[in-house]
């Protein structure tokens, strides 16, 4: 049998070439260069597919590291509820409020947010329920700013609402005495001095988000909030809502609040003030709020908030909440209301099993 010779040639680069000297018309030789190439070949291929391997792989555990940019916003609060004597014979369901949107992160520190309030109207005595926008909004945060645009949250009392916690119970004093609106269309700006220190500013219509502007004037805010330490909160924010023309008065609020919160335990009280209540003059109303909560463990913690407003009408409120998974909230709470009127004193008690469902 012919030998066969394998040698090397280098030309400048690390490819190795196989050379057949006297080849032969033997199937023996034709069979072994066939075998040296598919075996350099295979080499190459598995290779080349290990690092496609290595390669999908590490993509894929990026891709699932990843956060999602957008999440939806659903919130539904509802109660069965039954008064107590003869003056509080209210009983039944209640399908109070839901809060439907979504929220998208764009990028940047920008964001979007549009939210349906669907509800009922004092307008038409709970009998339709009636959809609203409350925000459609974008926001953009860049170093200690945050800038935020169109149908938006207001500044006026979002802290203590935010403090309060039990919404779907009980609107925060100021939302539930009508202080102010919740959400209003305008521009609002916030810019955080240090960790302890940040201000705010708004400029809206003034109506709310449920009515469309019909005054030319509009509603300026400014607020600070101080947090000296990580449990202590303090904030003051001062408003004036313009009466656009001189049978009307402008609407001026002062709203003040302090807030300790601990791992198991919280505190807030806050004292309010507005004058010129519906552009009306010497119209004045002001009031204070107290709240406190206790964790009794990781699933339950216990509430207690009273109420006080110069237009002689208190109320008490007390209950527990039980957290059921990460969804679902139901809070038994006994109420109580005091009135003053002309025809003497008047008190209501009610009971209520208020319930959450959220993500």
């Amino acid at each position: 049998m012919t030998p066969v010779i394998l040698h090397r040639e280098n030309r400048g680069s690390a490819v190795s070439k196989v050379n057949f000297d006297c080849i032969s018309n033997s199937w023996n030789n034709l069979f072994f260069s066939f075998y040296i190439t598919i075996t350099m070949k295979n080499k190459f291929l598995f290779a080349g597919l290990a690092a496609c391997m290595v390669t999908g792989a590490a993509a894929q555990q990026n891709s699932e590291k990843a956060e999602p940019k957008g999440k939806a916003i659903v919130q539904v609060f509802g109660n069965f509820h039954t008064g107590f004597g003869h003056a509080s014979d209210d009983r039944g369901f209640e399908l109070d409020r839901s809060y439907l949107g979504y929220q998208y992160d764009l990028g940047n520190g920008l964001q979007i947010k549009g939210v349906m309030d669907i509800g009922q109207s004092d307008d038409v005595n709970d009998y339709h329920r009636i959809a609203y926008i409350k925000n459609a909004q974008i926001s953009w945060k860049t170093g200690k700013w945050t800038l935020t645009g169109g149908l938006i949250s207001n500044t006026q009392f979002n802290v203590q609402e935010k403090f309060w916690g039990y919404r779907y119970i009980m609107k925060s004093f100021q939302d539930l005495y009508k202080f102010g609106n919740s959400a209003d269309l305008g521009i609002s700006a916030s810019y955080k001095f240090t960790d302890w220190l940040s201000a705010d500013a708004i400029v809206v219509n003034g109506e709310g988000y449920k009515k469309v502007q019909k005054n030319d004037g509009l509603m300026y805010g400014l607020g600070t909030t101080l947090t000296p330490t990580k449990n202590l909160t303090m904030r003051v924010y001062y408003g004036l809502n313009e009466g656009a023309d001189e049978t009307k008065k402008d609407i001026q609020n002062l709203a003040t609040f302090i807030g300790l919160k601990l791992d198991w335990f919280s505190l807030g009280a806050e004292y309010n003030w507005m004058w010129n209540a519906k552009n009306v003059e010497g119209d004045d109303y002001k009031g204070w709020s107290i709240y406190g909560n206790a964790k009794l463990n990781k699933n339950v913690d216990s509430y207690i908030r009273f109420d006080h407003c110069s237009d002689d009408r208190s109320g008490l409120i007390a209950g527990v909440q039980c957290k059921l998974g990460k969804y679902v909230k139901i809070a038994p709470n006994f109420r109580m209301n005091y009135k003053e009127t002309d025809g003497g004193e008047s008190f209501t008690y009610m009971g209520y099993i208020s319930c959450y469902f959220g993500f």
